[in-house]
Order: structure tokens, then sequence, then C-alpha cells
């Protein structure tokens, strides 16, 4: 594909993972905004239930109080004769009681014209005996027989209160009226919590309670000419001037009512009290809704474009990979031409430079893992010294089998480079009967260094009618090598180093079991040994691969593998093996179906 065209593509690509990108982002918004707000208002919805709820309580506390005091006979007797001071005293007492007692505000009684005569206050600088209020509408309905209800701000006290009115009741006339104020401060600190605020509005939509005194005496919108003189002619708020919210947006979206005040946005819940005339308001702000929507549109335009960044990397690694395949294809078809006319020689030089290419492959893991070379290559170079010397004198035979050693520990080492794997093994990798002395025997013989490195003492003790295991034989000598210098590498810091391997048969299955007397593995540390990168050696001194490695190759073979204490105080690993009956080779081959190891 030429360079103008993949650009070209490119560009189509981006633009439309920016367009999927700020679709996603903008229906993630949509969705979660939605959501939260719906969530939003159902808090709402209890936070109102609550305030109303709370109100209710309040005033069905009181509501029958002022009946009950307006029937008391000196109540009576004081409206019916005014001017009896005797009365008069003692009536202000029994009312300054009864609010004490039952923690009104203020409970006075009011003669028919209007004027207070005794109060629960009338020791107080502002006391109401004297006081005229029969411009409120609590007086003039307690006068017609009716229970007397408003809400005020007290002209004389300046201080907002909840009026009952009860008819004081004569010799068939209403003589008087009985005042309960009731004060609803109480409740309104309750609501200074929160996200939220909770407004009470009066029949007018003057707020009177609210969570936040800043919007106290204010409206949500402009009154009319008619509530301006209904307020002026009750005094309701005395001469307190009622001021006009910054409403500056008040719509309804269709599924809730948003309200913006200044530059606040709030989902605004409404429930009505008709037995007050009130309306209860709650007001829940909108940024953590938003805040959260926005997140959620984030993280989907973040994915989106994660997603798409992951795509154009495998884009680009499928085209590499491409090109290394049309580049390996053309060099193997000129390898193929090359080899009809090389010799046996070039041949195998041609094998190692395969060889070569595959360890290259490996990478990282080839690094990590060339410990596992280091004890074989040292023992070719032992045997390399050693063949020099005896060429050197003549001896030629033993000089030729140091040679052949050498190769042997080549091929192994050759042989071993492509079974080594950490996590993931390549299929078709087929297992087979397995004679277990053969494969003890070269596992010792690369291991010799190590062990001699360590001044460890190795005993064999090998079953003469040991019979045949399922295994792979290169990989299973990797594993009891790394299983042997792991023994060295406990033992080393004895006085008397020394390691075990006994192998014999257990029923179905033939055990290998390596010990050593070192300081063994602790039983909290046992369940993590095959863990990968997890080692109890120092700094430097392995990645902790060599046993997970050890453990994935066992459980190829069907087997399994264990870590245990032993009699000498160190630790023992014991491998089990499937024989190699007709039975098992039944059950293991098919997972490893075809070629050689």
């Amino acid at each position: 594909m030429a360079s103008g065209t993949v650009r070209h593509w490119l560009w189509i690509a981006a633009v439309l993972v920016a367009c999927v990108s700020v679709l996603a982002g903008w229906v993630t918004w949509r969705a979660t905004l939605d959501r939260v707000m719906e969530e939003t208002a159902r808090r709402g919805d209890n936070v109102l239930q609550l305030a109303s709820s709370s109100l209710t309580g309040q005033l069905d506390r009181f509501e029958r109080l002022p009946a009950l005091i307006a029937e008391q006979a000196l109540i009576r007797q004081l409206a019916a004769d005014p001017g009896n001071q005797a009365l008069v005293a003692e009536a202000n007492q029994y009312l300054e009681r009864i609010q004490r007692m039952l923690d009104a505000s203020d409970i006075y009684l009011m003669v028919a014209d209007g004027l207070t005569i005794a109060a629960s206050n009338h020791l107080q600088e502002k006391s109401f005996v004297g006081e005229n209020f029969a411009f409120r509408p609590y007086f003039s309905e307690a006068m017609l027989g009716r229970t007397g209800r408003f809400f005020a701000l007290g002209t004389t006290s300046l201080k907002r209160g909840y009026y009952f009115g009860a008819p004081v009741r004569g010799e068939g006339d209403i003589i008087g009226v009985l005042v309960f104020k009731v004060d609803l401060d109480a409740i309104e600190q309750t609501w200074l919590s929160g996200d939220y605020a909770v407004l009470v509005t009066d029949p007018d939509g003057v707020i009177f309670l609210s969570s936040r005194a800043e919007w106290l005496f204010h409206v949500l919108r402009p009154l009319d000419a008619a509530a301006s003189a209904r307020i002026a002619a009750t005094r309701r708020y005395a001469d307190t001037p009622i001021g006009l919210l910054d409403v500056a947006d008040d719509h309804d979206d269709g599924t809730r009512h948003l309200l913006r005040i200044g530059s606040s946005e709030f989902v605004q819940r409404d429930m009505s009290m008709p037995r007050a005339d009130w309306q209860v308001h709650v007001l829940i702000d909108t940024v953590a809704a938003r805040r959260e929507a926005m997140t959620a549109a984030v993280v989907a335009l973040l994915s989106v474009g994660v997603m798409a960044l992951l795509g154009a990397m495998l884009w680009q690694r499928r085209l590499r990979l491409t090109e290394r395949f049309q580049l390996q294809a053309e060099a193997q078809a000129n390898l193929e031409r090359r080899v009809e006319m090389r010799t046996a020689e070039l041949k195998q030089a041609q094998a190692d430079l395969v060889q070569a290419g595959k360890l290259a492959a490996l990478g990282q893991m080839s690094a990590a893992l060339s410990h596992e070379f280091n004890q074989p290559l040292a023992a070719a170079r032992t045997y390399a010294d050693n063949a020099l010397v005896l060429l050197d004198r003549g001896r030629s035979g033993e000089a030729r089998a140091n040679i052949d050693r050498i190769i042997n520990l080549i091929s192994r080492l050759g042989t071993l480079s492509g079974h080594l794997r950490s996590f993931a093994r390549k299929p078709g990798q087929k297992l087979g009967a397995v004679a277990l002395p053969d494969v003890i025997e070269a596992a010792v013989e690369i291991a010799t260094l190590r062990l001699k490195a360590a001044k460890a003492e190795l005993t064999l003790r090998i079953a003469p009618d040991l019979p045949l295991a399922i295994a792979g034989p290169v990989r299973l000598q990797q594993v009891l090598v790394n299983i042997l210098s792991n023994a060295a590498d406990a033992a080393e810091g004895e006085d008397v180093p020394r390691i075990t391997l006994d192998a014999l048969a257990g029923g179905d299955h033939v055990v290998i079991r390596v010990s050593d007397n070192g300081p063994g593995v602790s039983e909290a540390l046992r369940p993590r040994i095959f863990d990968p990168f997890f080692s109890t050696k120092g700094v430097g001194k392995g990645l902790g691969l060599g046993l997970s490695i050890s453990y994935n190759i066992i459980k190829d073979f069907g087997g399994d593998i264990e870590v245990a204490s032993s009699q000498a105080g160190g630790a023992v690993f014991t491998i089990r093996l499937l024989t190699a009956s007709d039975e098992n080779a039944v059950q293991i081959s098919p997972a490893m179906p075809s070629a050689a190891e």
C-alpha cells in the first residue's frame, strides 16, 4: 500500500474517531445527566416530604391548645370583665406559666375590639399588653367563631411566628380571642445542611421560612398589586420590604422543574400544605449532577480514544508483520534457491541461523532465563579446555570424547532454548514415554558444576524397576536442573550441604523427590513459591521465574509439583508424573497432537 494512500486513510480514520468520540461523550453525558437528575429529583421529593411532615407535625402539636385555653374560666371571666386588674394580673401569670410549660412563643388575650389585655410576655420590654391586633386575619376569623390561622412577622417583637386564634365565648356571644403564637425557627435550623435549600412561601409567594437566610422575605416572581395590597393590609411582614430573587431561568424540561438563581442551577420540587395555605419548596443544586455527567462523558470520550489508539497500534503492527512476512518469504525463497547449491555444512549453518532468529524473537525472556544456560556452558568450557590439553598430549581419543560431550551439550542447549517459556507454550509438542534414569543422569551432568560450586553432596536413589513416565525429555531435564540448582543455592551456607534425589514408582505415577538440608521454605511462603517473579533469594540472584516455568512444564505433562519441609529441615520438591500406560497415554495425548519434543 502506497504511503500516500495510507496517510489518506489515516486522516479519514482520525476524523471518524473524533466524531465517534464526541458522539459517545455527548450520548453518555445526556444519559448520565438524565439519570442523575432523576435521582436528584427523587432525593428532593424525600427531603420535601420530611420538611412538610416536620412543619405539619409542629402545627398539629399546638393546634388544639388555643381552644382549650380559651375555655378556661379565668380567661372567660377576664374577657367579660377586662377592667378587673386582679383578674388581669392572675391571667398574666397563668399565661406566662402555660407559655413556659408548652414552649410556645407567646400567648395573649384580646377583647372584642382587638385590644390585648393580658399576655405571657407582660413583663418584657416589648409586651403585647395594650397593643391592638384587630388587623390580623387570625383575629377576624376567631371573632367569626372559627379557628384563625396566620403566619406573620410580629409587629411588636419583629419575630416570625404562626398564630392560632381561638374564640373566647361569653353568654352566647364571642367576647374575645385567645392567641397562641408558635415559633418555627427550630424547624428551620434542621434544614441548614446538605446541598439543598428548603423554602416555605405564603399564599402570595413570599418566602417566610428558608434554610438560606438571605432569601427570607423575597419572592421568586414579582408581586402583583393585589398581593402587595393584601400584605400591606394585614401587615404580615410589618415594615420589612419584600425583595425579588435574581431568577435567571425558570422552566420545565419535560420531566423536572429547573430554576436558576444567580449563577446556581437547582432542581425544584414543590408540595402544598392546604391547611396552612403554604407551599413547601426544595431546591437541590445540580452542580454535583452535572459534574458526574461530565466525568462520565470524559471517560466515554477517552475510552473511545484509547480503543481507537489500540486499534491503530494493532493495525500498524499488522502492517509491520505483513511487511516482515513478505520479507521473510522472499528471504526464504532466496534461501531455498541457495540451499540447493550448498553443501551439508552450509545447511547446518542455515539451521543455526534459523535457531538464532528464534532466540532473537524471544527477546527479554531469553535474557531473563539466561541463567538456565550458565552451567551447561561452563561444563562445555571445561570440556573444551581439557580437550586442548589432551590434544597437546597426543591423547586424541580422550579429546574426541570431550568434544563429543561439548557437541551434546550444545545440542541440548539448542533444543532447550526452543522450549523455555514463562507462561505460554507453543502448541504441537508431543509427549512420549521417557526413561527417567537417562533424564536424571543428563540433568545431574548439567548441574554438576553448580553442585561443585556449592560443595554439595548429591545422593541419587533411583528404583531399579522404575517405569517409563509421560513427559518431554528436554523440558523435564530443564525442570530437574532448575530444582537441583535451587537446592544447591539453599544448602550452600550449611556446614555440610546435602542434596538427595529419589525416584520411585507410586501407583499410576512416577515420583521424583529432591530434598536439601537448607533453611527450607516457610509455610506462609509455600502458596506463592510457584508464582512468577517470586523469589526468596537476594537482589540480583534471579528473577523468580524458574519455579514458575517448572510448574507450567510439569502441568503440561499432566503431572503435579509441590513443596514441603524435609526431614533434614530443608525443602523437598516432589514431582509426580503419569506412568506411560495405555490409559494414561490416551488421557494426555489429545493436548499434544503433533510434533516431537
